[in-house]
């Protein structure tokens, strides 16, 4: 079902602070409000993690993942999972490359939101429209910068990958994992270029398939 809805117009300032849309939205009665966000889309390596979280309360420190130290976004998951709603979706290598990266996105991003034990009245999505939500929705421009259930989503998400990659490294520790998470570093290409790829690398990125076209072989299991 596809919602045709929109509020009527408001402009929210991108400098009103971080609970500028929450609040927005609030005051034409469409609360709770959903941020919807993912994490490891670029990585050639590892999962990708869609998060969905309604926030209870307000939350300070919160803001973009990728902007914050490890601590700090440790420090930050302990809050959202404590005061707000949070369903995380997580798609591993093998489904990424059977369906493609914007399809899993997409696919988990609903799958997070119809998780969660009630429907939102509005999903503020970041960057992009995702059809098929059960409600109405927005998608905001770097929007884990600017919205406050956003950025907790990007946190929740970045900290649950960043997990999975750190205890990846013990398995695999050739790699570096832990060090770069999956992503095409420096460190990484010359890793894959000396091991080949593993069971958790992604064959249909290029850093990988072009690996194996150059080598005919294929890394740790």
């Amino acid at each position: 079902m596809t919602f045709s809805f929109r509020p009527r117009p408001s402009v929210v300032r991108r400098d009103s602070g971080l609970y500028a849309y929450e609040r927005a939205l609030a005051r034409r009665g469409l609360t709770p409000v959903a941020g919807v966000d993912e994490a490891g889309r670029g990585a050639c390596a590892g999962p990708l993690v869609v998060s969905a979280v309604v926030l209870r309360r307000e939350i300070p420190g919160l803001g973009d993942s990728k902007l914050l130290t490890p601590a700090v976004r440790e420090r930050l998951f302990t809050l959202i999972m404590k005061f707000a709603h949070v369903e995380t979706v997580i798609i591993p290598p093998e489904v990424i490359d059977t369906r493609g990266l914007h399809k899993c996105n997409v696919e988990g991003m609903r799958r997070a939101i119809a998780r969660l034990s009630f429907v939102p009245e509005y999903i503020l999505t970041d960057g992009f429209p995702v059809p098929g939500l059960p409600a109405p929705s927005l998608a905001v421009w770097k929007g884990d910068q600017v919205a406050a259930c956003v950025a907790a989503a990007s946190i929740v998400a970045k900290v649950t990958r960043d997990r999975i990659m750190t205890s990846l490294d013990a398995e695999f520790p050739q790699y570096g994992f832990a060090e770069h998470k999956g992503y095409t570093t420096l460190q990484h290409r010359l890793a894959l270029q000396e091991h080949g790829p593993c069971d958790h690398h992604r064959f249909s990125f290029v850093t990988v398939s072009r690996r194996i076209r150059e080598n005919g072989d294929v890394g740790a299991a």
